[in-house]
């Protein structure tokens, strides 16, 4: 408590140092992590998130999205919660929604000022291995959650301060990398109660009743922003999206929808995701529909600071749990992709989160007139594992970024990635650590949706396997692309293949976890493009030039991409502008106007083949609003 063992007033200035310090205390748990864990997935990668809840699970920031703690209400009750607990759990069926796949192990540490529970500090992460059919724990062809790992409900994993031996023991030994995992675990509890002594210490400085006067104050005022500085922006009205994941690893390939409906009242926003397509026989669903989707809801939130004046403004806005008030979701029948029956197989849950975020946007764009982001790059997980028994198993694996969107104020991130603040492990680390030799490391020329702001590019990476190994891709968008915004195209698709001594490139599925490398043969990885946003007819041709001369594209997308008649002379790209604006008026007299969404010649192809059916009350949703095309774009571009 405060000096004075009273509570102390919350003015303004107390308010702020009290959410800068809870932010400050999520980097710092953050840190303890990074420093401390043993997996290169964790600790080099940095896929682990972390967060600071007041006592009655609710989430206080919005720096980094995590899981949730209903989870220990559910399954343990108010009464038995101590002092030195830390609760523990993966099932993806019994977290509450908040834990979509097996290999994300979730540890929560309850907060005590005294013997008053204020609060819990969580920390999870992707695990390098934690059992399964396959290395790395991410079965493409898996048929049930047992498959992909062992499963964990929420337990105690320590009890008033003792660890439960056993259940720790059961778990690491599950896992191909045990000593890894260990060291994981350990980091992840370590740092969690960091976070539990950094709240204690505001709690011992203002007082618990002041300290949680600002926790109630934060959560209204992100509900209040959002009311305020971004509702009234969006339309009133019903609008419809669906987007699609291309193939589940186990029956052919062929498009599993998400459907959502938007309703936008002045206070608030519905989407409801009736309509989406059934659970699938693979690893592709996603268990969301619990506790009111609590989690699905602040996953979905920060999609609408893309709504916000300005990018700077827009970093400012917290999405934590305030954002519930405005946010409402609506769940299918169960038995659907993201209400899927128990044991139903999840691990490739990612590909569902990225297109939630996309089916969103979407529909925001409908309702804002283009205003909103094109599609982004997807998760996608790759890497090899070889090793003749458990002395020299290995298993070299990376999370690599794609291109990110192309927006109103800004062309897209080049090989950015949707878990804050990834990186991909640097050819240095592999070549050291793994038999492989990385040969090139570059961006994708042309993986960007064109636009009058280009979507992100994407990495081309080409690895030389040492040994035999056996490549492991967890991918989507390899036959669909991101799609592109108010007369933007579509990104290009992911590609994962193998060179072999000749130089024969053999192109693999997306999802592929059987195909064996040998000795000397190369792997080459190129990961999405996202979607371009406006008219690239509109671009400005010094952008166009720059890309060119950089080689972030080529000739060919130069001149019929956005219309711009190059010519090289010396080194140097030019361009004749008679010649320029003939070929931009003849390109758009030919195209016409565009819908306003495109989703690129994969999705074309896939749609002649198997047919795309719309629910009866929606119009084609790649259509939407009308006004689009040129007129937005130069417009846009004017200013």
């Amino acid at each position: 408590m405060s000096i004075d063992n009273k509570p102390t007033k919350l003015g303004p200035i107390e308010l702020e140092v009290i959410h800068g310090t809870i932010r400050a205390a999520e980097l710092e748990i953050e840190a303890a992590v990074e420093r401390t864990a043993r997996s290169p997935m964790i600790r080099d990668q940095h896929d682990y998130r972390v967060a600071l809840f007041d006592a009655k699970g609710r989430k206080l920031t919005g720096r980094s999205y995590s899981a949730i703690v209903e989870p220990v209400f559910q399954y343990f009750g108010e009464g038995d919660i101590h002092p030195g607990d830390v609760f523990f759990w993966n099932d993806p069926y019994n977290s509450c929604g908040g834990i979509g796949h097996v290999p994300d192990l979730c540890t929560t540490v309850p907060i005590f000022h005294g013997e008053r529970l204020i609060g819990f500090s969580q920390v999870f992460g992707h695990h390098d291995d934690i059992g399964g059919s396959v290395p790395g724990s991410l079965p493409v062809h898996a048929t049930d959650s047992w498959m992909e790992g062992v499963l964990v409900p929420p337990i105690k994993l320590y009890e008033r301060g003792v660890l439960n031996q056993s259940a720790f023991r059961i778990i690491t030994r599950n896992s191909r990398l045990e000593d890894h995992l260990a060291g994981d675990l350990d980091a992840e509890i370590g740092a969690a109660k960091l976070g539990s002594r950094r709240i204690v210490a505001l709690a011992e400085r203002y007082g618990v009743e002041t300290l949680e006067a600002a926790f109630e104050q934060i959560l209204t005022n992100a509900a209040e922003i959002f009311r305020r500085e971004i509702l009234p922006k969006i339309a009133d009205g019903e609008y419809h999206y669906e987007d699609y994941i291309e193939a589940d690893g186990v029956d052919e390939p062929r498009l599993h929808a998400l459907r959502c409906k938007m309703t936008k009242t002045p206070d608030k926003i519905v989407l409801d995701f009736t309509g989406t397509d059934a659970e699938a026989k693979g690893p592709i669903n996603w268990s969301l529909d619990e506790v009111e989707g609590r989690y699905f809801r602040k996953w979905l939130a920060p999609v609408l600071r893309s709504l916000a004046a300005s990018p700077e403004r827009a970093a400012e806005i917290d999405s934590n749990e305030g954002v519930l008030e405005v946010i409402e979701v609506v769940f299918p029948q169960k038995g659907t992709l993201i209400t899927p029956t128990f044991g139903k197989p999840t691990g490739m849950r990612f590909f569902l989160m990225l297109r939630s975020l996309g089916v969103f946007a979407a529909c925001l764009s409908k309702a804002t007139g283009g205003k909103m982001p094109a599609d982004h790059e997807t998760i996608r997980i790759w890497g090899l594992t070889g090793g003749r028994n458990t002395e020299d198993f290995y298993l070299f694996r990376e999370v690599l970024g794609g291109g990110g969107p192309g927006r109103p104020w800004a062309d897209g991130s080049d090989v950015v990635h949707i878990v804050p603040n990834s990186r991909n492990l640097p050819a240095e680390f592999s070549e050291t650590r793994y038999p492989i030799m990385v040969e090139e490391l570059a961006l994708k020329t042309d993986s960007g949706g064109a636009g009058f702001r280009r979507g992100g590019f994407g990495y081309d990476k080409k690895i030389r396997a040492l040994e035999e190994c056996r490549l492991i891709s967890n991918a989507d968008r390899s036959i669909l692309g991101c799609y592109g915004v108010n007369g933007g195209k579509a990104g290009h698709s992911y590609q994962v293949s193998v060179v072999d001594a000749e130089g024969k490139e053999t192109i693999y599925p997306g999802m592929s976890d059987t195909v064996k490398v040998q000795p000397g043969q190369i792997v080459r990885v190129v990961t999405t493009g996202g979607g371009g946003w406006g008219d690239p007819l509109a671009r400005e041709v010094d952008k166009v030039l720059y890309d060119l001369q950089c080689g972030l594209i080529s000739e060919e997308s130069a001149r019929e991409d956005y219309g711009v008649d190059a010519v090289l002379k010396g080194r140097k790209w030019t361009h004749d502008p008679v010649r320029t604006g003939a070929l931009r008026a003849r390109l758009a007299a030919e195209r016409g106007i565009p819908p306003m969404f495109d989703r690129g010649g994969g999705f074309r192809g896939m749609k002649q083949a198997g047919g795309v059916r719309y629910p009866p009350s929606w119009t084609d949703p790649d259509h939407g609003w009308q006004a689009v095309g040129q007129d937005l774009a130069h417009s846009a571009a004017a200013e």
